[in-house]
Parts: structure tokens; C-alpha cells; sequence
């Protein structure tokens, strides 16, 4: 697919937060090539809420940034052709060697352990309503040293329990990973709680399961990658207010 879309988050770290804001989207097209990005409603919400800086690379909210080259803040969160790693680092990703850098972008999270930013693929569904959407697992680092130790041991295919958690203390709502005897691993990334739970609430046929486990020396935010497939019905995803753009057409 030469056309695809990728939403920039950002966390506020402060000791009473940790929230995630989706705030940038980019439209890429490789065929062209052409890239744009702009600033969404979650970078106001984002600065209100939490003293959002602005991405240096895209220095004024109302902006259109175009270009015929991937943006240095997006090229940089690509491994490099020439690493020596890079077989491996795909295979954490479930990638192949010929995987272009959106689709790197897309499956790695854009994660550095330098800055609080994540990139994260549009959530799309079929003309059916169904989907199929990838992430990896957020949190397990703050979960029992059992349910750490069970997710060691979780294997490809392996089924997961998806539950919606209405009082998590840093966010409110919130949708728990559970492996079917029940132990908590973690989290799904909180942008995307909202399209996930409007799954769960319209259908019970979803599906949830293991799509690799990284050991070391795989990144901590890359230990679990999980795939869950579902129907939305009606529900456009990612159309709520914070993943509307400031500037609009084209």
C-alpha cells in the first residue's frame, strides 16, 4: 500500500500523568513520493493539559509540512539499511527483509529512549466493518512478578483476553491484556482505548492473540506484540476530536 497514515503521540511524564496524547498525523505516499504532516486537536489538549512542546522539526501548530522526503523527526526512528542488526530487528517486528520504512514506522512504534514520542498506524476497517490491528503490549514492567513471568512464557497464536478497566488511576478508562488463566500483563497503548473498547462494546467476536514474544536484547517496548481483529460496525475509527487535524484539505 503506497498511501498510508501514522499518527505522532506524545506522554506527559509528569508524576500525575502519564497520559497519551495523539498529536501530529502524517499522510505519506511512496509512489510520488510525498509526505505531510500536521498538528491535531490532541496538541491543544496535549499543551493544555500537560505543556506539550512542539516537535522542533514543526515549529507552528497551523502548519501544512510538505515534502518529498520522509521528515528528519520520522526518517531518524528507522534502523539504518546498513546495520548489522537489522534482519533481527525486523524479525522482533514480524517483518521481512524487504519491509520499507513506513511499514517500519509503522510496526516498531517510532520509540526512542531519547524523547516521550510513539508513531502508530491509522486504525482502518474493511467495507464489512471488520479490521486487524497490531501493537505492542504497554506497562507489563508494572505488573506482578507472576504475570511477568507468564508472559515469558506466552507463545505465538496463544489467545488473550481483552478487559475494559474503568478506574485506572492514571487515565480513567483503560483496556487490560489478560492471558486466558486470568494473569494481568499490561496494557494496549492508551490512544488507541477508545476504537478498542467501542469493539468490544458492539461485538463479542473478537479476537486477540500472541504474535511474538522478544526476549532480550529486543527493546522493553518491544517484548509483546499482540494482534487483535474485531468488527466496528459503524464506528469510524481514530475520528474523534484529538485525531482531527488543525489544518484540513489538501
Amino acid at each position: 500500500m503506497s498511501a498510508q497514515t501514522l499518527f505522532l503521540a506524545w506522554q506527559d511524564k509528569s508524576e500525575t500523568s502519564r497520559r497519551w496524547y495523539p498529536v501530529g498525523r502524517l499522510d505519506t505516499d511512496t509512489s510520488k513520493p510525498l509526505y505531510r504532516y500536521r498538528y491535531t486537536r490532541g496538541a491543544l489538549r496535549a499543551q493544555e493539559e500537560g505543556g506539550f512542546p512542539l516537535v522542533l522539526d514543526f515549529p507552528e501548530l497551523e502548519e501544512d509540512y510538505k515534502s518529498c522526503a520522509l521528515f528528519p523527526m520520522f526518517a531518524n526512528r528507522i534502523i539504518a539499511r546498513g546495520r548489522p542488526d537489522r534482519l533481527d530487528y525486523l524479525e522482533h517486528l514480524d517483518l521481512t527483509a524487504s519491509a520499507d520504512p513506513i511499514d517500519i514506522l509503522a510496526a516498531n512504534g517510532g520509540w526512542r529512549a531519547t524523547d516521550s514520542y510513539e508513531v502508530f498506524p491509522k486504525l482502518r476497517k474493511r467495507a464489512d466493518g471488520s479490521f486487524r490491528y497490531r501493537f505492542f503490549l504497554h506497562g507489563w514492567r508494572y505488573v506482578s512478578e507472576a504475570a511477568q513471568n507468564r508472559l515469558q512464557s506466552l507463545q505465538p497464536d496463544e489467545e488473550l483476553y481483552l478487559s475494559i478497566e474503568l478506574t485506572n488511576p492514571t487515565g480513567g478508562l483503560a483496556l487490560q491484556v489478560q492471558t486466558t488463566d486470568y494473569h494481568m500483563i499490561g496494557w494496549a497503548p492508551r490512544y488507541l482505548v477508545l476504537d478498542l473498547t467501542t469493539a468490544l462494546k458492539k461485538s463479542s467476536r473478537y479476537k486477540a492473540r500472541v504474535v511474538r514474544v522478544n526476549p532480550q536484547p529486543a527493546p522493553m517496548k518491544q517484548r509483546l506484540l499482540i494482534e487483535m481483529s474485531g468488527n466496528l460496525g459503524a464506528h469510524k475509527p481514530m475520528s474523534s476530536k484529538d485525531f482531527v487535524p488543525l489544518v484540513r484539505g489538501r
